[in-house]
C-alpha cells in the first residue's frame, strides 16, 4: 500500500544519478536487486554493503548518498538499531527496509524508527518495482497486508496546515522539527496532532502513518503561510 507524501518533488525528477546504498548480507539477493535496479531504475547509482560496518564506511566515502535499502537482519546489527545508527550518521537518507520478517510488529517498528517504506522479501518483482517507484516519487510504501480499507480521503476534513503537519509526521520528523519547519509553537503542533489522530481514529504517530497509507492519500507540498 502506498502514500504520496511529496518530499520536495520526489526523486524521479532528478536529472543526475542518485546514489543508493543496498545493505544485505545475502550476496545472491543483492545481485538480484542490483539487476532489477539497473534495468528498471537507471537513474540510481547502486552501492552495496554486506554488514552494518560496511554500510557506515560506504556512507563515510559517499556522504551524498540519498537512498538506503536496508535488511534489518545483519550479522552486526539487531532489529532497528542499525536503521537508527544509519539515520543518525546520515539524516538526509530516505530508508526503505527490505526484510524477510514482515510481521506487523517489525513493520511498525521500522516505520517508527524513520523508515519511508517496508518491502517484504517475499514480494514479487513487480511489487518491489512499484514500491521503489512510490518511494522515489516521494511517497511511503507499506505492505498491503498491514492496512485495511479506510474511509475516502475527502472525508477527513483536515486543514492545509494540519496536512502540512501530517506530511512531516509521515516523513519521520519529530515534533520539534515540525515546529521549526512550519514556524509553529509546540503547543500548536500538539493540537494539530490531536486533531489528526482523532480524525484518523488512531492513538500514535506510527498508527497515523499506517492509516494514511491505507487511505492512499496524496499529501500536498508545504503550504507556506497557511493557518
Amino acid at each position: 500500500m502506498k502514500i504520496r507524501s511529496h518530499r520536495g518533488y520526489g526523486f524521479l525528477g532528478f536529472a543526475s544519478r542518485m546514489k543508493t546504498l543496498l545493505v544485505d548480507d545475502h550476496a545472491l539477493f543483492r545481485e538480484g536487486m542490483a539487476l532489477m535496479i539497473a534495468l528498471r531504475f537507471p537513474q540510481l547509482e547502486l552501492l552495496e554493503a554486506g554488514t552494518m560496518d560496511e554500510a557506515m564506511h560506504q556512507l563515510d566515502i559517499h556522504p551524498d548518498t540519498q537512498l538506503l535499502l536496508l535488511d534489518l537482519a545483519l550479522p552486526d546489527s539487531v532489529d532497528t538499531l542499525g536503521l537508527c545508527r544509519l539515520r543518525a550518521q546520515a539524516p538526509q537518507l530516505t530508508v526503505v527496509v527490505v526484510s524477510a520478517d514482515e510481521s506487523a510488529e517489525t513493520v511498525l517498528a521500522a516505520i517508527e524508527a524513520g523508515a519511508a517504506g517496508f518491502i517484504p522479501k517475499t514480494a514479487r518483482g513487480d511489487v518491489m518495482q512499484e514500491a521503489l517507484r512510490v518511494v522515489l516519487d516521494g511517497g511511503v510504501y507499506l505492505p498491503q497486508s498491514l492496512v485495511s480499507a479506510p474511509p475516502e480521503p475527502d472525508t477527513m476534513g483536515l486543514t492545509p496546515r494540519q496536512l502540512d503537519v501530517l506530511r512531516l509526521l509521515v516523513e519521520g520528523h519529530s515534533n520539534k522539527l515540525i515546529c521549526r519547519r512550519l514556524a509553529l509553537s509546540e503547543s500548536t503542533v500538539k493540537t494539530h496532532l490531536e486533531t489528526i489522530f482523532r480524525k484518523l481514529d488512531v492513538k500514535s504517530r506510527t498508527q497515523a502513518v499506517v492509516a494514511v497509507a491505507g487511505l492512499g492519500l496524496r499529501l500536498p507540498a508545504w503550504q507556506r503561510g497557511a493557518a
